[in-house]
């Protein structure tokens, strides 16, 4: 388009004060340069936009049409300028974020909240996710930031552990380790493991089976699911038992219960995670709200928005 925002802003100027040297004083520049800005406006027109007279400038028919859908532009551009502010810092936009099944009913509703609090302008939008699914739709844009347990090791990722779920032992109510207050590791020796998914290829190296392993214990895994709400079904069904993250006690179905094990202090990591290459200031304050809701340590933190910037800078 030939009209500038500067052009524009210069002929409200004018027909607002009502005169080309009140509206110079308001803009503060010359009479001369705002005239020579008025004159080239209408050639570019092709209409006269005001009338001059002894008393200032009156808008003609043609001029009082460009004055409200030049006002409107002048408005439109200024809240373009301050989204784009807004957003840039983090105030405003939108964040699509995914978290596994097992997070939902124990981890959204303290963490939406916080979020809510925190950033007030941003629209949030939850996609369920799951272990073997929350890769592929973190690269494909689909979610902007996930929730993931276990931690990807996919190298386009980064990750930020934001907490920590306990190990628990789930198992038909009516076992006979159900009447145990914590189980011992050693008493699964035997038993039938209904497995989660692991993002390694080889199922050894899970942190289950890390922990079987330091136990000498041995159980068959008879099943490996894709969802620990699967598992939990599988042991209702009497197929075996599960070892599960405490959150998972949250959906529990009747008939199944969750005993911690005793004197394992390992935990199934819960990592925040992003492609590599995403910009977005809301990554920071996503990860500092997850932290500061499930009081997370600090670990296996990769460079975010802000850090990746200060290095490019």
């Amino acid at each position: 388009m030939p009209y500038e925002l500067k052009s524009l802003r210069h002929f409200v100027a004018v027909a607002e004060a009502g005169s080309v040297g009140k509206a110079a004083q308001q803009l503060h520049m010359a009479q001369p340069p705002l005239s020579v800005h008025i004159r080239k406006l209408e050639t570019q027109i092709g209409a006269a936009l005001f009338h001059r007279e002894p008393g200032g400038m009156r808008l003609t028919d043609a001029g009082s049409a460009l004055y409200v859908r030049a006002r409107e532009a002048l408005a439109l551009a200024n809240e373009g300028f301050e989204s784009a502010r807004a957003i840039a810092g983090g105030h405003r936009g939108r964040l699509s974020i995914g978290y596994m099944f097992s997070l939902g009913y124990a981890w959204l509703p303290r963490l939406v909240p916080a979020l809510r609090v925190a950033l007030p302008n941003v629209e949030l939008q939850f996609v369920e996710m799951s272990a073997l699914t929350c890769e592929a739709q973190i690269l494909s844009h689909r979610v902007t930031i996930g929730l993931c347990m276990p931690q990807p090791t996919r190298a386009e990722l980064a990750t930020a552990v934001v907490g920590s779920e306990p190990l628990r032992l789930a198992m038909p109510s009516n076992a006979r380790l159900s009447r145990l207050k914590a189980v011992p590791v050693p008493q699964l020796q035997g038993l039938r493991l209904i497995g989660l998914p692991t993002f390694k290829e080889d199922a050894d190296t899970s942190l289950v089976a890390s922990l079987l392993r330091r136990h000498q214990v041995s159980m068959q895994v008879v099943e490996r699911v894709e969802t620990v709400h699967a598992a939990m079904a599988l042991v209702l069904a009497g197929e075996g038992y599960a070892i599960v993250p405490a959150c998972a006690a949250a959906s529990a179905p009747t008939g199944v219960v969750l005993r911690p094990l005793q004197d394992v202090p390992e935990s199934f990591d819960v990592a925040a995670c992003w492609r590599l290459d995403l910009v977005s200031p809301l990554v920071d304050p996503f990860v500092a709200v997850a932290r500061a809701v499930f009081g997370s340590r600090a670990k296996s933190w990769s460079p975010t928005f802000t850090e990746t910037k200060k290095r490019s800078t």
